[in-house]
């Protein structure tokens, strides 16, 4: 039994020393410290970053290096096919059955030309090559936009020859002209990449507050030390705050480490060979870590009262489990419904956390009302939460494990 519960506490100082007496003994708890400072922390930035550095390299790897096609007909259009070459094509022997080659991912893609395309090509009619390929498969978009644009430049350019051979402008032939102006900066680019990084924010604060929140309620009932400490002439709602305030501690240290190793790592990522800028730097983690105040308090309540409810440190676990899937609901609704933020959105706890960060990764900066309302949206929910399981802690049924 440890000394609060023996101990009776000084009511000037209870809130002090829960505290402190939760942050270090769960610093000698070596489950809490990979949870809150390893796994989450650390690992989610380097497996973060090295999935899209290898996505990346692997998609300019096969947008630069030679690609190898199976070509059926080749003898019928050899022009094509050293047209193709140039472009970095490597003609390959036929297949026998291409469509089973490509379902069975033997080949990405397989070029079918037909045998009548010398005598349609004489006659100036059009003809057709066929691209045969698998589109559930990941890996043929690169190779087949690159063959189709290969394919597509060398018609445009055989048909502007054949209208000089006429004596024709080929601006015939393109009555209508397409001038394409992005408006897109390397920054606002970069959301595209990175619009789960909120979320894995979200969820970095979460692990590192989760088992912590499971041992201060589900596990001292438990072990039937929170009877001895409710016994101490302290209100109830100063022992709460003492254990949120831990919660909320480890899950600050876990988010700084978090943002610390993505401004390290960050750079490394290969994001300039796409035209795309991100800076993850130390003005990004300060407006980060300010947004996601509030949340860190409001996700250490709710876990609080989660925690409350369960009889066990194995049935708090289930629940929070469950309780982990909230962080993503934001990042799956932007994904799937594609919205112009409004200033009310930033009011909604998760949401504006969400929308803020995709702000500052785009470069747009955040403005005075979407900060206050994200801020006071999430402060707002965290006392009403918070308040909640003060109440869940005036119960004696809490204390009395099953």
């Amino acid at each position: 039994m440890n000394k609060m519960d023996t101990h009776p506490l000084r009511r000037s100082r209870a809130f002090l020393t829960v505290f402190f007496k939760e942050v270090r003994e769960n610093l000698r708890d070596r489950r809490t410290l990979i949870s809150a400072f390893v796994t989450g922390p650390l690992l989610t930035p380097l497996l973060f970053v090295m999935l899209i550095s290898f996505t990346v390299n692997r998609e300019l790897d096969k947008a630069e290096k030679p690609l190898e096609v199976p070509v059926i007909g080749a003898q019928y259009a050899p022009n094509l096919v050293n047209a193709l070459k140039a472009g970095g094509v490597v003609p390959k022997p036929a297949l026998a059955n291409p469509e089973q080659a490509v379902r069975e991912q033997q080949a990405d893609l397989v070029l079918r030309i037909a045998p009548d395309y010398a005598e349609a090509w004489r006659k100036g009619e059009p003809v057709q090559v066929e691209l045969i390929y698998d589109s559930s498969q990941r890996d043929s978009h690169t190779p087949v936009e690159r063959v189709t644009d290969l394919v597509q430049h060398y018609a445009r350019q055989q048909g502007a020859m054949r209208l000089v051979a006429r004596g024709l402008s080929p601006a015939v032939a393109s009555p209508v002209m397409v001038a394409k102006r992005d408006q897109a900066t390397a920054e606002s680019r970069a959301v595209l990449m990175f619009n789960m990084l909120p979320y894995l924010f979200v969820l970095t604060i979460f692990i590192g507050g989760m088992y912590l929140a499971i041992d201060l309620t589900a596990g001292e009932r438990e072990r039937q030390s929170l009877e001895p400490l409710f016994a101490n002439p302290v209100p109830r709602w100063k022992i709460f705050l003492g254990k949120l305030a831990a919660i909320c501690a480890f899950s600050t240290a876990s988010l700084v480490i978090c943002l610390v190793a993505f401004a390290v790592v960050g750079r490394f990522m290969p994001t300039e060979k796409l035209g795309m800028e991100v800076d993850l730097g130390p003005s990004f983690a300060l407006h980060v870590l300010l947004l996601q105040l509030p949340l860190i308090v409001l996700l250490g309540a709710l876990q609080s009262m989660v925690a409350a409810f369960a009889k066990s440190y194995r049935e708090a676990q289930t629940y929070l489990g469950l309780l982990m899937m909230l962080p993503i609901l934001p990042s799956i609704a932007l994904m799937v419904m594609p919205i112009k933020p409004q200033n009310w959105m930033y009011a909604v706890p998760l949401l504006g956390q969400h929308l803020g960060i995709l702000d500052l990764v785009g470069g747009k900066g955040l403005d005075a009302v979407p900060l206050m309302l994200c801020l006071a949206g999430s402060a707002v929910a965290a006392l009403i939460v918070a308040l909640v399981t003060m109440q869940l802690y005036r119960s004696e049924r809490l204390a009395i494990s099953a």
